[in-house]
């Protein structure tokens, strides 16, 4: 599918845009990567990675920005949209720039790819999205919506808009494996509740679920992958057995376990050996034999949440994961 075409990953300095493009660049063979973000230092660090590969090309720009996207999208076949403001505390004290960069930054990316005809786009959203108690996750459900009626927005244009949706990624940027093992040395590790469970999925696992929604989708659906679940104080036991815990309360806007489908999608989602897809409400698309498949339809109130997961990670499995990727785990 990407071979020979444009590509182009909004927010690609994160975590996903690091582990996307090599992985991309060595499957296939696309004439061109964009990387489009704002962040100059992160452009410039993430360039050396590439250097001498004609490929991979950057654009400084943001998602509040349309006239900046229009440009940025000139001959651009996909876009997989990583761009957003994600830190759950950073959002409760700063709700307006919240709003502006995961609300109105997707609809500017819609309109922008259905105008400049891009074929298909994804955007990656979160657990935090299902049933949101705090104002990322509110964010996020508004853009998935948004992305989901995009299909029905574009008209006769041809652009089609999905969804992928993870919990807790291993590893990245501000997630609690590099965060324990930053403090380890302190001999004692903040927990916020020990009742506290996590979904847990690596970054690798997250690309291959967004290139299966670019070959699998019709348009509107959300692609929740099956991922095992931890409790955070078996993970904080894994990272660092000799520290002791300290009982901290949860964060503002904290849930005790992540939820990726509630009782409410239950009615329109459907189950397959490495996934769940939640199919589109309006226009009877939740009957689409096309984006059905051979989906089996999950019972009414099923709930995929990391405290009533069937996959539980056991700690020598965390172990060999830290242990293969201790290099670059927070580096990215």
């Amino acid at each position: 599918m990407f071979n020979n075409s444009s590509i182009l990953v909004t927010g690609g300095t994160g975590s996903f845009g690091h582990t996307f493009v090599p992985m991309l660049l060595e499957k296939y063979n696309p004439k061109k990567v964009i990387i489009f973000s704002r962040d100059e230092m992160k452009q410039w660090e993430m360039a050396k990675k590439f250097a001498g590969d004609q490929r991979v090309r950057f654009f400084i720009g943001d998602v509040r920005d349309k006239d900046r996207l229009y440009r940025a999208l000139d001959g651009v076949d996909y876009v997989v949209h990583a761009a957003a403001t994600k830190i759950v505390p950073t959002a409760e004290y700063n709700p307006f720039e919240c709003i502006k960069t995961n609300i109105n930054g997707a609809m500017n990316l819609i309109d922008a790819c259905i105008d400049k005809g891009v074929k298909r786009v994804v955007a990656l959203s979160t657990d935090k999205a299902s049933s949101p108690i705090n104002l990322y996750g509110a964010t996020k459900l508004a853009s998935d919506k948004l992305f989901v009626s995009g299909n029905s927005y574009a008209g006769g244009h041809e652009t089609r808009f999905a969804v992928v949706r993870y919990g807790n990624v291993m590893g990245s940027r501000g997630s609690v494996i590099p965060f324990f093992m930053s403090v380890k040395d302190n001999g004692v590790l903040p927990i916020t509740d020990e009742r506290m469970t996590r979904f847990m999925i690596s970054l690798e696992e997250g690309v291959e679920l967004v290139w299966h929604a670019f070959e699998d989708m019709e348009g509107g659906e959300i692609y929740v992958k099956k991922i095992p679940s931890m409790k955070v104080t078996d993970l904080a036991r894994v990272v660092a057995p000799e520290a002791s815990h300290e009982i901290v309360g949860i964060r503002p806007g904290e849930k005790l376990h992540e939820q990726m489908i509630g009782a409410e999608d239950s009615y329109y989602t459907y189950e397959y050996p490495e996934h769940f897809k939640i199919l589109p409400a309006i226009h009877d698309w939740s009957a689409d034999a096309a984006r059905i498949k051979d989906g089996k339809k999950v019972p009414e109130g099923f709930v995929y949440s990391s405290d009533n997961n069937t996959e539980w990670m056991k700690d020598e499995e965390l172990q060999r994961w830290i242990d293969a990727n201790r290099e670059k785990i927070g580096s990215i």
